[in-house]
């Protein structure tokens, strides 16, 4: 029997590498002459560059960068020098996860760290950049990132100002002339699990600024600001970047990486899974086990586990889910895949419990799944 296992990471518990590895042994366990094969997976948020890292046995490169507000963070990118390229997730420069409760302002914050990382793969010879997007602390549309890269923003006096959320409103010129020349060689890919548009209801600043936290009042500065940098970048740089899906993402990074850096927005899930070759992984598997940290209705939308049960029933190949959490309407997933949903928990505990012994539930589930499944076959 051969079983395919490929999970995402669970956030703050497993990462996606280790999860496979624990499940390999599970399965291993109900079925030792199976043959198992590991795909770790993600969906550009958290873990993105491990887990390709570790597929292309790529270098883990960390820098000292400019972290959301003014203290220095050590961020790490993956360079794989082979393929010239370069994987760069944008929270570890430029995360929520980085800053205290009470530091969280969006006014105050930028992601010029993620620019800086990006300076140090074109530094590597990088041609391909692959740019992870979530997990930010920024609403400030990209202008932090593209001041790192050269681009200037100007205010009526000719003064460049501050490249946070805060100093959208001020700007009334982009300057690109000192913009670093490797940029318009490199390739840019973005990747995220949103389509958000950077304005309007479902827009960067009102949706995700409360949780940056912004105050209503900063969120309608927010708006205003970002689509002042919208009509700039039409005018200075003949990008429109209002109606395209993902460019709210990241507090508008994903506007910015596109009008900045001529990037392409994709899926996270489907560069990964491109990127790992799981259709011919998966070719000749008779089961694909999955797994993530929650799963409900909402997988069905980008996440990692999506993708995977898409390959296996493309293949026709039975696919399970084995998750930390299961919220509602996991009805939904059957149809796309996901034949079976369960539960990584042995029993009633708490969530740092079963997050301090993840590894062991995850490894002792997996088990209970293929024995289930072999016996079905017999």
């Amino acid at each position: 029997m051969k079983i395919v296992l490929a999970p995402n990471a669970f956030k703050g518990s497993i990462s996606a590498s280790a999860a496979a590895a624990v499940m390999a042994r599970g399965a291993r366990a109900a079925c030792p002459e199976a043959e198992t094969v590991c795909v770790p997976v993600a969906d550009g948020g958290d873990g993105l560059a491990e887990v390709l890292k570790d597929s292309f046995n790529g270098v883990a490169d960390t820098r000292e960068v400019r972290g959301p507000l003014d203290k220095k963070v050590s961020a790490m990118f993956c360079h794989v020098p082979g393929m010239k390229l370069a994987v760069v997730e944008m929270a570890t420069a430029s995360g929520i996860a980085l800053l205290r409760d009470d530091e969280r302002n969006p006014m105050l914050t930028t992601t010029y760290g993620t620019g800086e990382l990006i300076t140090a793969a074109l530094d590597l010879g990088c041609e391909r950049i692959i740019v992870g997007i979530g997990g930010s602390a920024t609403t400030d549309g990209g202008i932090g990132m593209a001041s790192a890269l050269g681009y200037r923003f100007l205010n009526a006096e000719g003064n460049e100002v501050s490249p946070t959320g805060g100093g959208l409103s001020k700007i009334d010129r982009i300057d690109a002339s000192g913009l670093d020349p490797r940029v318009s060689k490199a390739v840019f890919e973005v990747v995220c699990d949103v389509d958000n548009p950077l304005l309007g209801e479902r827009g960067a600043a009102r949706v995700y600024g409360p949780q940056k936290g912004a105050t209503p009042e900063m969120v309608e500065q927010l708006e205003a600001g970002l689509s002042h940098l919208a009509d700039l970048m039409q005018r200075d740089l003949g990008k429109d970047i209002r109606a395209l899906p993902g460019a709210g993402a990241a507090g508008g990074l994903g506007a910015g990486l596109c009008a900045f850096c001529e990037a392409e927005l994709r899926p996270g899930m489907e560069v990964v899974l491109d990127l790992v070759r799981l259709d011919e992984k998966c070719a000749g598997a008779d089961l694909v086990l999955t797994a993530e940290g929650q799963i409900d209705y909402q997988t069905a939308f980008g996440k990692a586990p999506a993708g995977v049960a898409g390959v296996a029933k493309k293949l026709g190949i039975p696919c399970a889910a084995i998750a930390g959490g299961i919220g509602e309407g996991i009805g939904q997933l059957h149809s796309i895949g996901i034949d079976a949903v369960f539960s990584l928990c042995s029993g009633p505990m708490t969530l740092e419990k079963a997050m301090a012994e993840g590894e062991q539930l995850l490894e002792a589930q997996t088990e209970q799944v293929v024995r289930l499944f072999a016996a079905g076959r017999r």
